[in-house]
């Protein structure tokens, strides 16, 4: 790395000022949307039996004054900007040995106070106000209810939620979820034992808690991700204090869920690098990515993406003989669809129907009770222009969906068969994420935070090209080489 003191001023203060501006967003945030949806949240935490014994009286009743936010949230505020200066102040007068750690205790101390911190005072506040308080309707309070379904040997899928506490969250005219649940089974799978040890050890479960532990397992494998520090701590950053899934953590939502997966999967990458291209790590690497498909639909669109990346050899296969290709990419990438067969294939099996309409029908809007026309995305124009009377009122967003998604996913593969790396993929699959869902039925805002942590892992992941892709032979890797083609499995 070049020397601190050489490096140009703006790069070398780019991470504090990306901090500065991060932390700022994340208190500004939370603290009006505290203020807009916690109406309760003063009175709720001066009577709650552990926050409420936090301080004395007196001294919540003075902090309480300041109304845009309740006591215990401003001290955690005041401890952030604390971090924040020091981080400030190491990275000016801080010697070269040991910065780079003193950095990153800092960051984590931020997002603790920022994040964790938050997130667990709303499930305390919770537990004292009620279920359907103080969290997201379908990332923690529905989960909840398809653990439950699960326990009892009921399909989630099949049920309707209109006696769960789902039935108290919401508008009620906009409030379809009650009948579907659009997520797939490994997000009730991968939390049921999570709420079966929480339930034995501390009597309650809140499903952030899951949330958590693989929000704080994505921030410990990101540093993995890049062998430039400053990268590695930008990494951190962006993904620990994302303005928008920062938020999306504490009140529950589960684009985190997504997300642990396939950071897990390139973390297995970067493995691999290491280990060379061992099919331990890499058929690893497909199974985790293949958990971020059996979570959510979102992880779909990555498919294109991760299956180029990971077929190695010369990408441009995929068009002139794709059946070596194909062969290429199966070798590598089946675990994904073993994992997705084995978590998602027992509930399409059961009832093929319910599944159906739950995850796609409802969201495309051909359910009898679909979902709404929603959020930021260029749907909105619809309802401008008069050319649909209701929210609910289908359209066909299939057409501009497929205009704008169709030649933008050719080009962004072609771009990946000239640099076919981890960044390279990732970078694709955010700006066809971004253009499909401002072209889709709703384009809500946590889709954002999810589509920015991805720009943020296309930006700065670096991993290390493999000696030898999966099947190839020495010859063929050598005719490669000769013939100056591309990398062979991933850089």
């Amino acid at each position: 790395m070049p020397d601190h003191a050489s490096t140009p001023p703006f790069v070398r203060r780019l991470d504090a000022l990306l901090l500065a501006v991060l932390v700022i967003a994340r208190i500004r945030i939370d603290t009006l949307a505290d203020a807009a949806v916690l109406p309760l949240r003063q009175n709720d935490v001066a009577r709650h039996p552990w926050l409420g014994q936090l301080l004395p009286p007196e001294t919540l009743q003075l902090l309480a004054q300041q109304q845009l936010v309740d006591p215990v949230g401003l001290l955690l505020i005041v401890g952030a900007i604390g971090c924040l200066l020091a981080y400030l102040l190491v990275d000016e007068l801080w010697p070269a040995r040991g910065r780079y750690w003193a950095k990153l205790v800092l960051i984590w101390g931020i997002v603790v106070l920022t994040v964790f911190a938050p997130a667990l005072k709303l499930t305390l506040l919770r537990q004292g106000s009620g279920p359907a308080s103080y969290s997201h309707d379908g990332g923690v309070i529905q989960t909840e209810a398809t653990i439950d379904y699960l326990l009892q040997g009921r399909n989630p899928y099949v049920e309707d939620y209109l006696d769960t506490p789902m039935a108290e969250w919401g508008i009620n005219e906009f409030r379809t979820a009650l009948y579907h649940y659009p997520y797939l089974p490994w997000t009730f799978l991968f939390s049921a034992p999570f709420r079966i040890l929480s339930d034995a050890v501390i009597g309650w479960y809140d499903q952030r808690f899951v949330y958590l532990l693989l929000f704080a397992l994505t921030l410990l494998l990101l540093p993995g991700l890049s062998r430039v520090r400053t990268h590695k701590l930008l990494l951190v950053m962006l993904i620990g204090l994302n303005p928008i899934m920062g938020s999306d953590i504490i009140y529950g939502q589960n684009d985190s869920f997504v997300l642990a997966w396939v950071v897990l999967s390139l973390w297995l990458w970067s493995r691999a690098r290491q280990a060379g291209p061992a099919r331990g790590w890499l058929w690893g690497s497909a199974a985790a990515f293949g958990l971020a498909c059996a979570s959510k639909p979102t992880a779909w669109f990555l498919a294109p993406f991760y299956l180029l990346l990971v077929a190695g050899g010369d990408p441009t296969e995929l068009w002139r003989r794709p059946l070596t290709w194909l062969s290429r990419a199966w070798q590598a990438g089946w675990p994904a669809l073993a994992v997705v067969v084995l978590v998602v294939g027992p509930y399409l099996a059961w009832n093929p129907a319910a599944l159906y309409d739950d995850v796609w029908r409802w969201s495309n809007g051909t359910s009898d009770t679909a979902y709404q026309i929603w959020g930021w995305g260029a749907s909105n124009l619809l309802l401008a222009l008069g050319w649909v009377k209701s929210r609910f009122a289908y359209w066909p967003f299939w057409l501009p969906e497929l205009l704008v998604g169709a030649p933008l996913f050719v080009g962004l593969l072609r771009r990946q068969m000239i640099e076919n790396t981890p960044g390279r993929a990732l970078w694709g699959y955010a700006l066809f994420l971004t253009a499909f869902f401002f072209a889709s039925r709703f384009f809500n805002e946590n889709y954002l935070g999810y589509i920015t942590a991805i720009l943020g892992l296309g930006a700065l992941v670096q991993v290390e090209p493999f000696s030898q892709s999966i099947g190839s032979s020495a010859a063929n890797r050598q005719a490669a080489g000769l013939a100056g083609g591309g990398p062979n499995v991933l850089q």
